[in-house]
């Protein structure tokens, strides 16, 4: 059994920016910043300071190639915007990504702080994009899971690759972990609905998942509240990744499936006391029951 969760370690832990991560080590919690920033970077410089005051161990952005990811059928969609204008889905995309000035002012504001970041990466080109970063890991979210090209381009970066499987069966899943190599590796488990209600979310999969595939197992979550989170890491989910925002009410893609600021911080602050309360799983008398143990017990 291991010492913070009581679940049996079955995988070896992933080191990322010299942190152990998986069973037996304190969860390794993302504030998943995304596409909440709605392209701004001051908004985005914003939210990382929030999420750094709540206690995240790291935030984490999306990047890609609009006119590699958007499908030809979708380009020319209409889409509302956060900035009260309709327009093309496809420009509604460019318009929230980031460049490389706004990630070199991403990147300072980390390092100023001393919080971990990284980024979620949906083609080829997003690779190659932050290669010079060096991020201590890439993600891989659940739509990219069956794109094998890309599994094998994130680990020519040379770091943890942490993957979501939301959507996913069995057989994909496994062939994407055949693809990537369980060296360095993360699996997340995750339901691909935004907000996804709490009796769909599947928590004892991030154990089938630990037990299937011998790597640190987590929860990339999409509800609202937090409790449902709380109880991923109290299973001993080696990492939990939610979507952070400053305010949930906000126009964009993902606000309303986010954590605002001081919610996000009382989830870091309840996790944090749930592996406190854990213990190593030994059995016997502590200190601090001796004085009832002399006053209460008759015999022995």
């Amino acid at each position: 059994m291991d010492g913070t969760t009581g679940v049996k370690d079955q995988s070896p832990a992933v080191f990322i920016a010299g942190r152990s991560v998986g069973s037996g080590h304190p969860c390794f919690v993302i504030a998943e910043l995304g596409a909440n920033h709605n392209g701004d970077v001051s908004l985005a410089l914003a939210l990382v300071r929030a999420a750094h005051a709540a206690g995240a161990d790291c935030v984490k952005f999306q990047k890609r190639n609009v006119d590699v990811c958007i499908p030809p059928e979708q380009r020319h969609v209409l889409r509302e915007t956060p900035w009260g204008e309709v327009m093309p889905y496809i420009e509604y995309r460019r318009r929230l990504e980031f460049g490389q000035k706004e990630y070199d002012a991403i990147a300072a504001e980390c390092a100023r702080l001393g919080i971990l970041w990284s980024a979620s990466v949906w083609d080829e080109d997003s690779v190659e994009f932050l290669r010079p970063y060096r991020t201590p890991f890439v993600k891989i979210g659940s739509p990219s899971l069956t794109d094998d090209a890309l599994l094998r381009a994130a680990r020519t970066l040379g770091v943890p690759v942490i993957l979501s499987t939301g959507m996913s069966t069995l057989e994909q899943i496994d062939h994407a972990v055949e693809v990537l190599r369980r060296d360095d590796l993360i699996l997340l488990h995750c339901r691909s609905v935004y907000p996804c209600p709490p009796e769909a979310l599947g928590l004892r999969t991030v154990d089938t998942l630990r037990e299937r595939y011998r790597v640190p197992a987590g929860f990339s979550g999409h509800e609202t509240g937090l409790w449902t989170t709380l109880a991923a890491a109290a299973r001993g989910a080696a990492v939990v990744e939610r979507h952070f925002t400053m305010n949930r009410a906000m126009a964009g893609t993902d606000h309303a499936a986010s954590v605002e600021p001081q919610g996000f911080a009382k989830l870091v602050q309840q996790i944090r006391r749930v592996e406190s309360a854990m213990g190593d799983g030994r059995i016997g008398v502590i200190d601090a029951e001796r004085g009832p143990m002399a006053r209460l017990r008759r015999i022995g």
